[in-house]
């Protein structure tokens, strides 16, 4: 996919898994970085399950990178809390 392409997604499901998960955003390149990353983790979830995972600049890409973003900040989230508490 092209560079702007995981650019604008990653930043529309960063930022959606920022308000899901935090009720905020994290801001525009915090977005972006959480977005692709997610798109990267929930492409590789659903392909373990053998579904399609991020193919285009699509619907389906969007939901797969939000369930990614969202599993990633949850995950962030439970370590700091771990690590704060301790």
């Amino acid at each position: 996919m092209h560079i702007l392409s995981w650019m604008i997604l990653g930043l529309v499901a960063g930022f959606v898994g920022s308000k899901v998960v935090n009720k905020r955003g994290d801001g525009i390149l915090m977005d972006i970085i959480i977005g692709v990353v997610g798109a990267i983790l929930g492409g590789w979830l659903f392909g373990l399950f053998g579904m399609a995972g991020v193919n285009g600049l699509n619907i389906w890409s969007l939901f797969v990178a939000v369930i990614g973003a969202i599993g990633l900040l949850m995950a962030y989230h439970a370590v700091l809390r771990r690590t704060v508490s301790n």
